[in-house]
């Protein structure tokens, strides 16, 4: 990627990873932050100016699905961190259920080398915990490792053998990698659609009971503790979840969390009241009033280390089916920032620096990422939006291929307006005006 200079001035400055809030100019010169402060000088560089505006670091996405390679026709590297750009989002880790599936060096330099080409922000490969996703085997995670992942998943499927996942944590452990769980006992979740209860009674639905996340949960927290590796549970969706997860913690145990927009902004009466709208078929699935509350909770003690999306975009011929035969997923990119306003930061479930933490320097933590802040030297990394603004999800305009979305139509609040990746823009709404001013609509 291109490194460039930019000077964003007049806007409200939020970075929680050095504690500050406050009015201000952000110079960057050769892709890097150089200086924070009051009336810096205009010398030349592009000037993207803020006034009224919250300028933030770059968000950073631990969970995306860039269907690259092998299902090009649902997302691309191109249209998935074009998607992620218009998000807010700088850096998206990419999970590896492609096909080929990522348990190879060469699937990560692929990866690596098309996101160099085409990307328009920085992605970060994970690799597979075993090979093929079989759940047999592990992968070659060492030579991964050496290629440039950032964590193990077999995301998309659990690993159901705990000695295989034993093993992945200790192997994993000697790389410094995270192992991110995808926490569903496949035989509870069985042939499953939505959330077990009332709901899937009467609507004919088979159910998936929230103990199929939970006891893989307890068992990958028991292994983390067995041998002190970082496990980082994903989309997590259950109050019992939350509740093993924050006893782990206060045991010490290594290990991180991530919940997503649409399961703090959805429950199951979403299938219902959307007459079987297939956009709303998601794994895990979407949960009870009371799990929604336990995740907000979780978000807000800092059980919940950070928002991910699961991005997941699918073609219209995977959810234009009958319910139960949709494919999973929700295309999550676009919608991540007015979801976390209007669900979290409006009704005052979580401040604007606490939600802003949960997408920057919550998610670096957990990969070791050397981003997630705008100190001095740091990568120049931003997300400038309108925390005021509404606006109306129109899936259609979407850019990445992934058109499924429940929110389709939803009135809400917060626009992200200007995206910079290495001091270059790289979105822009028509109201930012680089080196001209900036008008609000």
């Amino acid at each position: 990627m291109k490194m460039g200079d930019l000077l964003i001035k007049g806007g409200r400055i939020i970075d929680p990873a050095q504690g500050l809030d406050e009015q201000a100019d952000l110079l960057i010169e050769k892709g890097r932050v150089k200086a924070i402060g009051k009336n810096l000088e205009e010398t030349g560089q592009a000037v993207l100016y803020a006034g009224g505006l919250v300028v933030t670091p770059g968000f950073i996405d631990l969970h995306v699905h860039l269907r690259d390679p092998g299902q090009e026709w649902k997302e691309d590297i191109a249209s998935g961190t074009m998607a992620a750009a218009a998000g807010g989002v700088t850096s998206v880790c990419a999970m590896p259920n492609t096909n080929p599936v990522v348990d190879n060096h060469t699937v990560v330099e692929y990866i690596l080398r098309k996101a160099e080409r085409e990307g328009k922000v920085n992605v970060f490969p994970i690799g597979a915990i075993t090979k093929g996703q079989k759940g047999e085997e592990l992968a070659e995670i060492g030579d991964m490792a050496r290629a440039g992942i950032k964590a193990i998943s077999d995301d998309g499927k659990p690993v159901a053998n705990a000695e295989i996942m034993r093993l992945a944590l200790q192997y994993a452990g000697m790389f410094n990698l995270p192992v991110i769980s995808h926490a569903e006992d496949p035989n509870l979740a069985a042939d499953g659609v939505m959330n077990l209860g009332p709901v899937a009674t009467i609507l004919g639905l088979r159910g998936i009971p929230a103990a199929a996340e939970e006891v893989m949960v307890a068992r990958d927290l028991i292994l983390a503790e067995m041998t002190g590796a970082h496990l980082h549970v994903a989309h997590v969706s259950t109050a019992g979840a939350v509740n093993l997860i924050r006893q782990a913690k206060r045991r010490g145990v290594r290990v991180t969390a991530e919940a997503t927009p649409h399961h703090f902004s959805l429950t199951e009466a979403a299938v219902r009241e959307s007459g079987y709208d297939t956009n709303t078929k998601v794994n895990p699935p979407l949960r009870s009033q009371r799990d929604l509350e336990a995740v907000i909770e979780g978000l807000q003690d800092g059980t919940i280390d950070t928002i991910a999306t699961d991005h997941a975009p699918h073609h219209r011929d995977d959810k234009e089916v009958e319910y139960n035969y949709a494919a999973f997923g929700i295309s999550g990119l676009e919608t991540l920032l007015p979801l976390v306003l209007t669900k979290l930061v409006a009704p005052g479930h979580l401040t604007l620096a606490q939600a802003v933490a949960l997408l920057t320097s919550g998610p670096a933590k957990v990969l070791g990422l050397d981003r997630g802040t705008l100190s001095p030297g740091s990568w120049g990394d931003v997300t400038v939006f309108d925390p005021e603004a509404v606006i109306t999800v129109r899936a259609r305009d979407f850019y990445s291929k992934g058109k499924n979305t429940p929110f389709d139509g939803w009135q809400l609040q917060g626009k992200v307006v200007a995206t910079v990746v290495g001091g270059e823009v790289v979105y822009r709404t028509r109201e930012v005006d680089i080196g001209g001013g900036f008008s609000r609509s």
